[in-house]
């Protein structure tokens, strides 16, 4: 029996840490999963949610078909499969509470779905390992993604970033083994994960140049152990490209029924993403320095110093090492392909990058067990304590990030404590301002008030202005939600350079002089919620990243009297 427990542990101690791991990045991703009481401050999410509440499906069949078909989401800025899976968990959940189906209490739901697709991400990312490396690349791997902070903080967001990520790499992975051993099975399931990716994002078309090359490394790779005939390797493409098709016409169906939207949507999409002047919420991207701002990202927010360190090194020595090897190369070209192509934008989402996240901790976990555990003497890895001293101590290391992220969880969303400042503080029937194209403050007890809204984003005439100085001299507040328009604004002064209708240099005044008082209002309260470094409560300020990264769970939010 002795014998027999050892041996499992021998065996199976890899998917006993993976599973603890797991459970860890689950419960990361579902820490107070309520954050926002149902307000919806995420605007994706929001969209998402209310698209996919009409959504019905048809007592009769044939009008499925139809463009105007209950079934039609009409809402193509995302694919259709995220807004079907939610309408079909929240069905099922709703059995057990009605709530859970309608608005009050869908967004659970789909945060849950988030979150589970984020943590089987997690497992695809142990499986690419042992494929290519060891399971022990794979639990190190695992581990890195599960404490990665973005990937944490977008899976408190019912949005398509972590499903479009898991299908993503889920497709590489099914590419790898394809490129192994080429059969209709394994052409079939990459097809069908390709046609998941597609229908959840359009975007994800950037795995065609990844698909060409694995076809191309498949058929080197097996031409070294057989004459593989040309025929075969048609019958792969063909088949891989048969089942994507069916699998997003089943998953997306109105994207060809109704595709004339589609398309519209689509187009407007690729649009904002090379137009950093379109929208208020991309005028951040202004001036955007490509590839370093990604990576900035990158380093400071979505993996956090030590984990994005681990990943430089990590693809630097695995590209020398590795470079000759079929298998491993396949990682790296994604990487490649992605980043150039993704970072080029000139709107650049920090969410954009959350489908290289999984292999960046890849490079991170194998540049740890193959370069810094190998290279540690012998004699402190055989000592029991000291190597179970140093796992624990590299863990809290890379937990420290990610728990400081959720700091920002453990106390009421700033625009909820700022809704009660406002109720309990500002006098029934003042008037408030607050600026457009962000939300508006308070959340509750909005009719108490009378509410101005000022045309910030529109462009520096002598009409706007008129307008905006006729309502401040009626308003008792003003009330700036988020940093949403003042940062990025405040930035665009240098007209001989920025269009016409872009440049703010009389907006930029209008905000220099509210904040220093000379406007004649007087800054009364403030709230803020940083990511705290635990036990020794220190604050990091994040005003540097990028806007998606706080302006939706943690905004700063700024309260203004009238002197």
């Amino acid at each position: 029996m002795i014998k027999l427990v050892k041996k499992i542990r021998k065996h199976y101690r890899y998917e006993a840490y993976l599973l603890i791991i797991i459970c860890i990045a689950f419960y990361l991703r579902t820490f107070n999963i309520n954050w926002d009481n149902g307000y919806y401050f995420h605007p994706d999410e929001r969209a998402l949610i209310m698209t996919s509440l009409p959504v019905q499906f048809p007592s009769n069949f044939s009008d499925i078909l139809l463009p105007k078909s209950s079934l039609n989401p009409h809402f193509f800025a995302y694919g259709s499969l995220p807004i079907y899976l939610l309408k079909i968990f929240a069905e099922i959940f709703g059995i057990i509470n009605p709530i859970l189906k309608v608005y009050g209490g869908i967004h659970i739901v789909g945060r849950l779905i988030s979150a589970s697709f984020d943590a089987a991400t997690v497992f695809v990312i142990y499986l690419i390992c042992a494929k290519l490396f060891s399971k022990k690349v794979g639990v190190l791997s695992s581990l890195l993604y599960s404490f990665s902070v973005l990937p944490i903080q977008l899976s408190h967001f019912f949005a398509v970033d972590t499903i479009l990520t898991f299908f993503v790499i889920t497709t590489i992975y099914r590419l790898i083994i394809f490129i192994e051993k080429p059969t209709v099975k394994h052409s079939i399931l990459a097809g069908v994960f390709f046609g998941l990716s597609l229908s959840t994002k359009v975007s994800a078309l950037i795995l065609i140049p990844i698909i060409i090359i694995s076809f191309i490394l498949s058929l080197l790779h097996n031409n070294k152990k057989s004459k593989q005939k040309l025929s075969k390797n048609i019958e792969d493409i063909v088949t891989f490209v048969l089942f994507s098709i069916i699998t997003f016409f089943l998953t997306q169906p109105y994207a060809v029924i109704d595709f004339r939207e589609f398309v519209q949507q689509t187009s407007t999409q690729a649009q904002m993403s090379n137009n950093a002047f379109i929208f208020p919420y991309t005028l951040q991207y202004v001036g955007k320095i490509p590839y370093l701002y990604e990576i900035k990202n990158i380093f400071l927010w979505g993996l956090g110093p030590i984990i994005a360190l681990l990943s430089i090194f990590g693809i630097v020595f695995m590209t020398i090492k590795h470079s000759r090897k079929m298998l491993t190369i396949l990682p790296v070209i994604y990487l490649l392909i992605y980043f150039f192509i993704f970072g080029k934008f000139a709107v650049g989402f920090i969410r954009y990058m959350l489908p290289v996240y999984p292999i960046l901790t890849i490079f991170g976990g194998w540049f740890l067990s193959e370069i810094v555990i190998k290279n540690i003497p012998k004699k402190y890895i055989k000592n029991y304590f000291v190597n179970k001293l140093a796992i624990l101590f590299f863990v809290l290391i890379i937990s420290i990030y990610p728990i400081s992220f959720l700091s920002i969880y453990l106390h009421p969303n700033t625009r909820i404590q700022a809704s009660e400042w406002i109720n309990k503080n500002i006098p029934q029937g003042s008037k408030i301002a607050i600026e457009h194209w962000d939300d508006s403050l308070p959340v509750y007890g909005m009719q108490n008030y009378t509410q101005l809204t000022l045309p910030l984003y529109d462009p520096d005439t002598k009409e706007k202005w008129k307008s905006i100085k006729s309502m401040l001299h009626v308003t008792d507040y003003i009330i700036i939600a988020s940093g949403r328009l003042y940062l990025p604004l405040q930035k665009l002064t240098d007209c001989k350079n920025l269009p016409t209708n872009r440049c703010y240099p009389l907006t930029d005044s209008y905000y220099r002089d509210l904040f220093s008082g000379k406007l004649g209002f007087r800054k009364v309260k403030e709230f803020k919620s940083e990511p705290t470094i635990p036990l020794f409560n220190i604050g990091i300020n994040d005003i540097s990243a990028d806007e998606n990264f706080t302006v939706f769970d943690h905004p700063k939010i700024m309260i203004f009297k009238k002197e």
